[in-house]
Protein backbone atom coordinates (compact mmCIF):
# COMPACT_ATOMS: atom_id res chain seq x y z
CA UNK A 1 0.00 0.00 0.00
CA UNK A 2 2.79 2.29 0.84
CA UNK A 3 6.24 2.95 -0.61
CA UNK A 4 7.61 5.64 1.41
CA UNK A 5 8.37 5.21 4.94
CA UNK A 6 9.46 7.53 7.55
CA UNK A 7 10.58 6.03 10.93
CA UNK A 8 10.41 6.57 14.62
CA UNK A 9 13.28 5.88 16.35
CA UNK A 10 12.77 5.27 20.61
CA UNK A 11 9.63 3.17 20.82
CA UNK A 12 9.76 1.91 17.33
CA UNK A 13 12.69 1.00 15.35
CA UNK A 14 14.41 0.87 18.71
CA UNK A 15 13.37 -0.63 22.42
CA UNK A 16 15.59 2.12 24.11
CA UNK A 17 12.36 2.92 26.64
CA UNK A 18 14.21 0.72 29.49
CA UNK A 19 17.66 2.18 29.53
CA UNK A 20 15.45 6.22 29.22
CA UNK A 21 13.68 5.18 32.23
CA UNK A 22 16.24 3.84 34.18
CA UNK A 23 17.98 6.79 33.61
CA UNK A 24 15.26 9.12 34.13
CA UNK A 25 14.70 7.11 37.59
CA UNK A 26 18.52 7.56 38.65
CA UNK A 27 18.35 10.90 37.61
CA UNK A 28 15.32 11.57 40.32
CA UNK A 29 16.93 9.37 42.76
CA UNK A 30 20.04 11.96 42.24
CA UNK A 31 18.36 14.93 43.50
CA UNK A 32 16.63 12.80 46.78
CA UNK A 33 13.00 12.28 44.30
CA UNK A 34 11.46 8.85 44.81
CA UNK A 35 11.42 8.01 41.63
CA UNK A 36 8.18 5.83 40.08
CA UNK A 37 9.13 3.97 36.83
CA UNK A 38 5.96 2.84 35.80
CA UNK A 39 4.77 6.57 35.96
CA UNK A 40 8.04 7.48 34.16
CA UNK A 41 7.55 4.80 31.06
CA UNK A 42 3.85 5.93 30.82
CA UNK A 43 4.85 9.71 30.28
CA UNK A 44 7.37 8.59 28.04
CA UNK A 45 5.34 6.66 25.86
CA UNK A 46 2.31 8.75 26.11
CA UNK A 47 4.18 12.25 25.69
CA UNK A 48 7.63 12.50 25.53
CA UNK A 49 11.29 12.86 27.51
CA UNK A 50 10.59 16.84 27.63
CA UNK A 51 7.09 16.24 28.98
CA UNK A 52 8.81 14.13 31.50
CA UNK A 53 11.55 16.49 32.41
CA UNK A 54 8.74 19.38 32.76
CA UNK A 55 6.71 17.72 34.69
CA UNK A 56 8.98 16.80 37.32
CA UNK A 57 10.75 20.09 37.07
CA UNK A 58 7.35 21.69 37.87
CA UNK A 59 6.65 18.98 40.40
CA UNK A 60 9.76 19.29 42.66
CA UNK A 61 11.05 22.53 41.98
CA UNK A 62 14.09 21.24 40.25
CA UNK A 63 15.86 22.94 37.51
CA UNK A 64 15.60 21.30 34.07
CA UNK A 65 19.17 22.15 33.33
CA UNK A 66 20.50 20.43 36.19
CA UNK A 67 17.90 16.97 34.77
CA UNK A 68 19.52 16.95 31.75
CA UNK A 69 23.06 17.68 32.96
CA UNK A 70 22.63 14.20 35.03
CA UNK A 71 20.47 12.27 33.06
CA UNK A 72 22.11 12.61 29.43
CA UNK A 73 25.09 10.97 30.67
CA UNK A 74 23.22 8.20 32.46
CA UNK A 75 21.45 7.55 29.66
CA UNK A 76 24.38 7.59 27.02
CA UNK A 77 25.78 4.94 29.80
CA UNK A 78 22.82 2.67 30.03
CA UNK A 79 22.41 2.25 26.56
CA UNK A 80 21.11 -1.17 25.09
CA UNK A 81 19.48 -0.48 22.08
CA UNK A 82 17.81 -3.42 20.78
CA UNK A 83 15.87 -3.22 17.55
CA UNK A 84 12.18 -4.30 18.12
CA UNK A 85 11.07 -7.56 16.52
CA UNK A 86 11.03 -7.13 12.64
CA UNK A 87 12.58 -3.69 11.81
CA UNK A 88 15.02 -5.37 9.90
CA UNK A 89 12.90 -7.43 8.11
CA UNK A 90 10.32 -4.37 7.44
CA UNK A 91 13.10 -2.13 6.26
CA UNK A 92 14.09 -4.90 4.12
CA UNK A 93 11.17 -5.81 2.34
CA UNK A 94 10.37 -1.89 1.56
CA UNK A 95 13.35 -1.73 -0.09
CA UNK A 96 13.02 -4.87 -1.95
CA UNK A 97 9.37 -3.61 -2.89
CA UNK A 98 10.94 -0.30 -5.03
CA UNK A 99 10.25 1.64 -1.79
CA UNK A 100 12.64 4.06 0.18
CA UNK A 101 13.28 4.12 4.32
CA UNK A 102 13.53 7.80 5.87
CA UNK A 103 14.63 8.18 9.65
CA UNK A 104 12.65 11.18 11.18
CA UNK A 105 13.94 11.12 15.20
CA UNK A 106 14.32 14.03 18.18
CA UNK A 107 17.17 11.81 19.30
CA UNK A 108 20.68 13.29 18.81
CA UNK A 109 23.41 11.46 16.34
CA UNK A 110 23.53 8.60 18.82
CA UNK A 111 20.83 7.50 16.87
CA UNK A 112 23.49 7.56 13.91
CA UNK A 113 25.56 4.99 15.80
CA UNK A 114 22.42 3.03 16.51
CA UNK A 115 21.66 1.91 13.26
CA UNK A 116 25.22 1.73 11.97
CA UNK A 117 26.19 -0.50 14.62
CA UNK A 118 23.10 -2.91 13.26
CA UNK A 119 23.81 -2.82 10.12
CA UNK A 120 20.65 -1.30 8.55
CA UNK A 121 22.09 2.27 7.66
CA UNK A 122 22.50 1.70 4.42
CA UNK A 123 18.56 0.72 3.88
CA UNK A 124 17.62 4.45 4.91
CA UNK A 125 17.73 7.20 2.23
CA UNK A 126 18.23 9.98 4.39
CA UNK A 127 17.94 10.88 7.84
CA UNK A 128 17.01 13.63 10.34
CA UNK A 129 18.03 13.51 13.72
CA UNK A 130 18.33 16.21 16.41
CA UNK A 131 21.40 17.69 15.36
CA UNK A 132 19.41 19.53 12.52
CA UNK A 133 17.75 22.73 13.34
CA UNK A 134 14.34 21.77 13.13
CA UNK A 135 11.11 22.32 15.06
CA UNK A 136 10.32 19.14 16.69
CA UNK A 137 7.13 17.05 15.72
CA UNK A 138 3.92 17.12 15.28
CA UNK A 139 5.22 20.40 13.26
CA UNK A 140 5.60 19.08 9.92
CA UNK A 141 8.99 20.93 8.69
CA UNK A 142 11.18 17.82 8.73
CA UNK A 143 9.42 15.96 7.01
CA UNK A 144 8.38 18.58 4.12
CA UNK A 145 11.77 19.12 3.90
CA UNK A 146 12.73 15.62 3.38
CA UNK A 147 9.67 15.25 1.02
CA UNK A 148 10.38 18.24 -0.93
CA UNK A 149 13.98 16.83 -1.16
CA UNK A 150 13.68 13.42 -2.41
CA UNK A 151 9.97 14.58 -4.44
CA UNK A 152 8.28 11.71 -2.56
CA UNK A 153 4.42 10.86 -3.41
CA UNK A 154 2.42 11.79 -0.49
CA UNK A 155 -0.65 9.72 -1.22
CA UNK A 156 2.27 6.83 -0.76
CA UNK A 157 3.89 7.78 1.80
CA UNK A 158 3.80 6.96 5.65
CA UNK A 159 5.13 8.30 9.32
CA UNK A 160 5.56 5.16 11.94
CA UNK A 161 5.48 5.93 15.05
CA UNK A 162 4.59 4.69 19.02
CA UNK A 163 3.00 8.39 19.50
CA UNK A 164 0.23 10.44 19.01
CA UNK A 165 2.95 13.38 18.10
CA UNK A 166 4.31 10.78 15.15
CA UNK A 167 0.58 10.45 13.98
CA UNK A 168 -0.10 14.10 14.14
CA UNK A 169 2.81 15.13 12.30
CA UNK A 170 2.59 12.84 9.54
CA UNK A 171 -1.13 14.72 9.05
CA UNK A 172 0.54 17.91 9.26
CA UNK A 173 2.66 17.13 6.47
CA UNK A 174 -0.15 15.60 4.14
CA UNK A 175 0.62 11.90 4.67
CA UNK A 176 -0.90 9.12 6.35
CA UNK A 177 0.25 7.48 9.52
CA UNK A 178 0.91 4.39 11.01
CA UNK A 179 1.20 3.79 15.05
CA UNK A 180 2.72 1.33 16.31
CA UNK A 181 1.08 0.92 20.04
CA UNK A 182 2.79 -2.44 21.91
CA UNK A 183 1.58 -2.39 25.20
CA UNK A 184 -2.14 -0.45 24.35
CA UNK A 185 -0.89 2.52 26.66
CA UNK A 186 -1.63 5.27 24.23
CA UNK A 187 -5.10 7.07 24.50
CA UNK A 188 -5.13 7.71 20.33
CA UNK A 189 -6.27 10.87 19.43
CA UNK A 190 -4.19 11.33 16.35
CA UNK A 191 -6.30 9.42 13.95
CA UNK A 192 -4.44 6.94 12.57
CA UNK A 193 -4.77 4.66 9.45
CA UNK A 194 -3.35 2.31 10.75
CA UNK A 195 -2.65 0.89 14.56
CA UNK A 196 -0.34 -1.99 14.97
CA UNK A 197 1.20 -4.08 18.24
CA UNK A 198 4.15 -5.29 16.35
CA UNK A 199 6.64 -4.02 13.67
CA UNK A 200 6.15 -7.09 12.01
CA UNK A 201 1.83 -6.47 11.16
CA UNK A 202 3.82 -3.95 9.02
CA UNK A 203 5.15 -6.81 6.37
CA UNK A 204 1.39 -7.60 6.02
CA UNK A 205 0.12 -4.18 4.59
Amino acid sequence: MYQTYFWDLDGTLYDTYPQMVNAFAQTLTHFQVEPNKNAIYKIMRQDSLGVAFDQYVKQDKLQRSDLEAVYYPLEKKLQQPQLFEGVRNALQQVVQNGGQNYLLTHRNNSAMEFITQDGIKSLFTDFITAEQPFPRKPNPTSLNYLIDKHKVDRETAVMVGDRNLDIDAGHNAGIAGILFDPDDLIEVTSNPEIKIHSITEILND
